[in-house]
């Protein structure tokens, strides 16, 4: 049997703002989401400050060891915006102003008080990149090959991948089933790992939880077959409740 080709993605988070707590990054899940949609599983994410060094580290550590490199945060028009510096660094390749990126801030800004030097600043790539549609706010994503440097604000993030949404080769969709038992994770541990075992290709998520004075836990399915999917999760609610702990479909 041939193995199926997994298709994988990283993501890095840059930015002061996430590590400090004052920002909450709502990215990772709706990257994951997408990137399921797309057959490309997200593999890993690592979050680092707006230092060059750091993002240099980063990005030639995880863009080596999956098939797309993601990241969000710092393209923006102020000084301390160093994304593009560092990862042009990261590649060892220039940073230039793209002639497109150029021509869409002084459209999009021709009415809203003129495309300044700093505004101009979101034309800046690595030189040999190629530009992701952005009509939210006018300044452009880069890509460079198979590495995505996106906006930090989630509903912009959103327009640029919306206008990659089939353009990067991915295996087949993840898809996903919740059931959810007043089950003691630890009683039910080996349960979980024989359907594991029993279903090729599902992984079997656990998240406990306590509520009501018991504990409990919500089982997410997931595999890129959606009839494994249906399978392990009904076999999952049958040995579940053979042994005492009846399971709500969709969870609780």
């Amino acid at each position: 049997m041939v193995e199926e080709r997994i298709w994988t993605a990283a993501l890095v988070v840059i930015g002061d703002e996430i590590l400090s707590g004052r920002t909450q990054d709502k990215n990772v899940a709706q990257i994951a989401q997408w990137l399921n949609v797309q057959g490309i599983r997200l593999a890993e994410v690592r979050i680092v400050a707006d230092r060059q060094e750091a993002i240099v580290e980063a990005v030639n550590a995880l863009r080596v060891r999956n098939d797309y490199l993601f990241t969000t945060g710092g393209i923006g028009p102020t000084h301390d915006d160093i994304t593009v510096d560092a990862i042009a660094a990261a590649l060892g390749v220039g940073v230039v102003h793209h002639p497109g990126a150029v021509a869409v801030l002084e459209r999009y800004y021709a009415t809203r008080g003129g495309a300044t030097e700093a505004r101009l600043r979101m034309a800046r790539v690595p030189e040999g990149a190629e530009l992701i549609e952005n009509r939210m706010s006018g300044a452009p994503g880069i890509r460079v090959g198979n590495l995505f440097i996106m906006a930090g604000v989630p509903h912009i993030t959103a327009g640029m991948l919306d206008a990659l949404t089939g353009t990067l080769e991915g295996g087949r969709p993840v898809v996903s089933g919740t059931i959810g038992s007043w089950a003691p994770e630890s009683e039910i541990a080996d349960l979980l790992a024989a359907a594991e075992r029993a279903h090729e290709g599902v992984a079997i998520g656990s998240y406990p939880f306590f509520r009501e004075g018991r504990t409990g836990a919500n089982f997410v399915i997931r595999s890129p077959d959606a009839d494994q999917v249906e399978r392990c999760m009904a076999e999952l609610a049958v040995a579940l409740a053979a042994a005492g702990y009846p399971t709500v479909a969709g969870g609780i």
